[in-house]
């Protein structure tokens, strides 16, 4: 918000845009998973063991079935929310469970690159898995605290959605580090843009008392 009172226009993100519209086209998969009696907790869940997986499929420097499988869970981390949302039971933990298990996938794929990158004896690769985990965890972390203390922070080049359409082509094409790298990169651009914008609303705030 500018010190005016004005709000700023700000385009969503390219993980904003998807989710909602994969929230419409998984409406019809959403609603046979429920009549299945499933729920939208134990969808996240299979999401989590699919990325899992997929991470020890990368762990064996085996990047094509690994990548299939990390684009693979892309929509079924979608589809919980959608079922919660077509069952009307929309919850700040069911929220919070699928923002976690976002996490703990992110750090199970990562995790298996990093022990094959030390198993061939690459430990820059192993390194700059490290950085793309990083950039990851903190766009995350900056966004989640930022927003815990009452600002608004989105946005930025390299957001969940950027960083899986990065990784998972370069993984099923065979070319690990072409994303890996880019993640490395990006990701941490990203999370300093975003303590940037909290430090200029921060600024804002305090000239506007």
């Amino acid at each position: 918000m500018h010190a005016n009172g004005k709000l700023e226009e700000r385009r969503p993100t390219l993980t904003e845009l998807v989710r909602a519209y994969l929230g419409k086209s998984l409406d019809p998969i959403a609603i046979f998973l429920n009549r299945l009696g499933l729920a939208p907790n134990t969808v996240t869940l299979i999401g989590l063991a699919g990325n899992l997986v997929g991470a020890l499929s990368l762990a064996r420097g085996e990047f094509l079935i690994g990548g299939l499988l990390v684009l693979a869970m892309g929509p079924v981390d979608a589809l919980d929310g959608t079922m919660a949302r077509l069952r009307g039971e929309r919850s700040d933990f069911g929220a919070f469970v699928d923002s976690v298990t976002d996490r703990y996938s992110e750090l199970l794929i990562f995790a298996g690159l990093i022990a094959y990158y030390l198993q061939m004896g690459e430990a820059a690769m192993a390194g700059a898995v490290f950085a793309a985990w990083g950039g990851s965890v903190l766009v995350s972390y900056v966004k989640a605290r930022g927003e815990a203390l009452g600002f608004e922070v989105r946005g930025g080049i390299l957001t969940r959605m950027e960083r899986f359409l990065v990784l998972g082509p370069s993984l099923v094409f065979g070319y690990p580090s072409v994303g890996i790298l880019g993640v490395a990169v990006f990701a941490n651009i990203t999370a300093i843009q975003r303590i940037y914008l909290v430090r200029r609303q921060a600024r804002r705030r305090v000239e506007g008392t």
